[in-house]
């Protein structure tokens, strides 16, 4: 008798000769048709960019300059307001989230009055 290895049970499973001899996935080299097309859209390529036209604008240069001027402020509170506000949501989810975890482990480490 033959066996191969069946990749769904992951087993040696009983197989004809033919089978047994030709590994998974390996074949008799044989002339073979193109598969038949799955999508019959026509592929569209985006539109090349004109000359004058730039693919989007070159933000760096001014915010190298903003954040290398030397004001004092640190790098991450350098654009104003909206840094603040994150900087300042950070700190209070960090210290929220601390005391939460100090409660629930206060409250596990206390027997269940019964």
């Amino acid at each position: 008798m033959y066996y191969k290895f069946s990749g769904f049970t992951q087993k040696l499973a009983g197989a004809w000769a033919a089978d047994a001899y030709s590994p998974q996935g390996l074949r008799p080299a044989a002339p073979r048709e193109a598969p038949p097309v799955v999508f019959a859209t026509p592929t569209r390529f985006p539109r090349a960019l004109a000359a004058d036209e730039p693919a989007a604008r070159n933000r760096v240069p001014e915010l190298q300059r903003l954040f290398q001027r030397a004001d004092g402020a640190p790098v991450h509170l350098k654009r104003g307001l909206p840094d603040r506000m994150l900087y300042r949501t950070t700190l209070a989810l960090t210290a929220g989230g601390t005391v939460y975890c100090l409660v629930a482990l206060y409250m596990a480490s206390r027997p269940r009055s019964q």
